[in-house]
């Protein structure tokens, strides 16, 4: 099979496609022959050291959506043949991935894999986000990364939800009407200097520098929902002068300490999808052989929606 590697830390130029043998799925993985493959800001962030990086050589994880090739011992709520998305932690940049069956679902009939890997993996994330900061009806919700996998979904699932105000904070005015379009009623650039209106929640996907601007844009008692990868220092005596509150979000943990709120929020996404309320955007599909073409469009903050490689 084909996958794709990093021998050093760098920009997209280090992946590299190779040839490997076939991994075998251990107890409660799947093995799947993907179709598609998501590829996220946390993945460019690993290529290039940030975070601790990975030992090296290294392999990215993300997203897959593909067809059950073999089941590890003790998988029963899969068969050989099931169409299926999954988070991969082990390679997914591959034309074979192993997968847990915890963090897989079925694709449902008349769904293409692209679409799953468009929709479900950053759903879940904005669902997990939205039902951990629990925004009433009459407030405002302000979204980081607004134009990304996880952010366009986020900024519609705010609106479907109903609350008052939906902000989207991105790096370029010119992904303006991609999110006005989707139901943000202010978009917001970083380098503004100050956020529109202080909002009660904030959604944060993109961490690092903008952290301090993201606590800042919250109002008092104001609370953040944080998931990025970027890391970022909190100033503590701003959450302490403004009563905010921090949280952080991993999925990991949310899909085993919420597994029936995991489980409906899947269900709440397909249904979302396919009646067209919920509209998960794929901003590229790129060959795999060409990954480095894919890292490039993340790195330049270009990307609406979801970038996706086909093996």
């Amino acid at each position: 099979m084909r996958r794709v590697r990093f021998y050093e830390y760098g920009g997209p130029e280090v992946l590299r496609v190779e040839e490997a043998e076939a991994p075998e799925p251990g107890p409660g993985e799947v093995l799947v022959r993907t179709e598609a493959i998501g590829v996220s800001l946390p993945s460019v962030r690993r290529v290039r050291g940030e975070g601790g990086g990975v030992a090296l050589p290294g392999v990215l994880g993300g997203e897959v959506a593909g067809r059950v090739e073999a089941l590890g011992p003790d998988v029963t709520d899969f068969r050989v043949g099931d169409r299926i998305t999954a988070l991969s932690f082990t390679g997914s940049y591959a034309e074979l991935a192993v997968v847990p069956a915890f963090l897989a679902s079925r694709i449902p009939d008349g769904a293409d894999a692209v679409q799953a890997v468009a929709l479900v993996r950053g759903g879940h994330v904005a669902l997990a986000a939205l039902a951990t900061a629990r925004p009433a009806a009459s407030e405002s919700v302000l979204v980081t990364g607004a134009a990304s996998g996880v952010g366009h979904l986020a900024v519609q699932l705010a609106r479907i939800q109903g609350v008052r105000r939906v902000v989207a904070a991105v790096g370029s005015p010119a992904k303006a009407g991609f999110l006005r379009a989707l139901g943000a009623d202010e978009v917001v650039t970083y380098d503004s200097a100050v956020w529109g209106d202080p909002v009660d929640v904030v959604l944060d996907g993109v961490g690092g520098s903008l952290l301090p601007r993201a606590v800042a844009a919250l109002a008092p008692g104001g609370r953040m929902v944080f998931f990025a990868s970027g890391g970022g220092t909190v100033p503590a005596f701003d959450l302490l002068s403004g009563a905010k509150t921090v949280t952080g979000l991993t999925m990991a943990w949310f899909s085993t300490a919420h597994r029936e709120l995991y489980d409906r929020h899947g269900d709440e996404l397909w249904e979302l999808a396919s009646s067209g309320r919920l509209r998960p955007a794929v901003h590229a599909e790129i060959p795999l052989a060409e990954a480095a073409r894919a890292h490039e469009i993340i790195e330049a903050r270009a990307n609406l929606g979801k970038v996706v490689l086909r093996p």
